[in-house]
């Protein structure tokens, strides 16, 4: 048999290799063109339907050049992100990326390592970020990390794990259904919806996941947690896990983290936080008082890619029993045989505490973000998003059009304008959000509060400042005595 004719996808001469790097060099600059203009054109636009045309068009073919398809993508894409990099998104708790992560994220692409394991430096950038969490949160120095997409992951990781402690590994391989007892799971009616999905998504079911209720603060009622798990224990159910949160998604609040540690510990429940975005407030003095009890978790969950603004995505799970992480996972296939030396050695992997085989290298952005800002300047950022909280609630507090509606407790402000009409006042909120993000002024979200619906303003973006504050509020009072006039209030 003839060798077979074979090309590569590089460029196949020095002439095709300059032409690139000149292109490559001039994305680059683009898109640092892009985040130094930042604030300067609006948070967000919707896209024209004839820009929607363009991604109804079938495979192509024939490739392009780069230079075309780039052109595309200034045209076609980048004008019509969601806006979380701009200093005026407020919407949901998104943080707005780094320069430093940027570049980090093209040096990582251009190794393109598979971080599931095998004997490379990836997976000891990887550990080393476990090492440095585990020393913040004071955890021991043996406990386990993984990356993985985002807290929804993590969130699951942790049910996995509390499931296989409190069942035994056998249940990996025998299932639920053969079990004599039924787990149930604890958390906060404040608690974000992945703690329920992680319960579908581990088989216990949504209906074992009890909800409790918040108190004035909106923080889990402990008095009504401890009657619930009596109640459960008495019909002769299995308590097993119980979701504190540090930083409720609604409204930034933290649950009395050293309470809840004791309540685990008297029941014998596997004690996780849901740190989505609070839990790295540790890095900020003035703040990290309010999380103690943090460090007597058995594992937390938490992005990066939030408070500490490292680009999408980065998302880590913290198990503070390493060995019982690794049980939960780690599988035997010949594919995967370990050695002591080669490429196969440096056991165990990353694969063998979570279920993704293939794994980007989440790690360097991370480790680059962390190396170049240094601790003390996010913890910083951090405390900064929260003092403009506090800004703007003080803003609020000023016009009588404007009412707050829940404790600022981090960086997260729950507010409205006024209505004459109570019947209206969700009609008028929920159009007053949509003609502020539509402005490209700033871009809050709504949030579904006890006294109904609310413009959410959650501050993450280092970039935000006063200004941003001042330009929402202003224009939350013009757009709100507009509507008003228009539904007739």
């Amino acid at each position: 048999m003839q060798a077979p004719q074979t090309t590569s996808l590089d460029p196949q001469s020095p002439e095709e290799w300059a032409a690139l790097r000149q292109q490559a060099h001039g994305m680059l600059d683009d898109i640092l063109d892009y985040v130094q203009a930042l604030g300067q054109g609006p948070v967000w636009t919707s896209a024209p339907s004839e820009v929607r045309e363009q991604f109804f068009k079938g495979m192509p073919q024939d490739g392009s050049s780069l230079e075309v398809t780039h052109a595309a993508f200034k045209r076609d894409i980048m004008p019509y992100a969601i806006g979380n990099a701009h200093p005026g998104f407020m919407g949901w708790v998104q943080g707005g990326g780094t320069p430093a992560g940027l570049v980090a994220e093209m040096l990582a692409a251009g190794l393109n390592a598979n971080v599931g394991g095998r004997d490379q430096m990836p997976v000891e950038v990887e550990r080393q970020i476990t090492r440095w969490m585990a020393d913040l949160f004071k955890f021991p120095a043996s406990a386990s990390g993984l990356f993985v997409t985002g807290t929804s992951l993590a969130n699951l990781i942790a049910v996995w794990v509390a499931k296989n402690k409190a069942l035994g590994h056998e249940t990996r391989r025998r299932g639920l259904r053969d079990e004599q007892v039924q787990l149930v799971a604890y958390t906060s009616a404040g608690a974000h919806a992945c703690v329920k999905k992680a319960m579908d998504l581990a088989g216990i079911g949504t209906q074992y996941l009890r909800v409790i209720a918040m108190n004035e603060r909106y923080e889990i009622d402990c008095a009504a947690l401890r009657q619930q798990i009596q109640q459960d224990r008495a019909q002769g159910l299995s308590p097993f896990f119980l979701a504190g949160t540090a930083g409720t998604v609604d409204v930034g609040a933290i649950d009395d983290l050293n309470q809840l540690a004791d309540i685990a510990q008297e029941q014998n429940l596997w004690f996780h936080i849901d740190g989505a975005f609070g839990a790295l407030a540790v890095l900020a003095p003035q703040i990290a008082p309010r999380l103690a009890g943090i460090e007597r978790a058995d594992s937390i969950a938490f992005d990066f890619h939030k408070w500490l603004q490292v680009q999408y995505d980065a998302g880590f799970i913290l198990v503070r029993d390493a060995q019982l992480h690794y049980d939960s996972f780690a599988a035997a296939a010949g594919y995967l045989r370990r050695e002591h030396r080669g490429m196969a050695a440096n056991s165990p992997w990353p694969c063998d505490f979570g279920p993704d085989l293939s794994r980007g290298f989440r790690a360097l952005k991370t480790w680059f973000t962390i190396q170049v800002y240094g601790a003390k300047r996010l913890g910083g950022v951090i405390q900064q998003t929260c003092d403009l909280a506090q800004y703007l609630r003080s803003k609020i507090e000023l016009h009588p059009e404007l009412e707050l509606m829940a404790p600022v407790s981090l960086n997260i402000v729950c507010f409205r304008y006024r209505s004459s009409q109570a019947d209206q006042a969700d009609v008028l909120t929920a159009r007053l959000v949509v003609a502020l993000q539509e402005s490209g002024i700033a871009a809050p979200s709504t949030n579904v509060l006890p006294q109904g619906l609310a413009i959410r303003a959650a501050i993450v973006n280092h970039r935000t400042n006063a200004n941003n504050i001042d330009a929402l509020v202003e224009a939350t009072l013009r757009f709100g005595k507009e509507i008003s006039v228009e539904l007739g209030l």
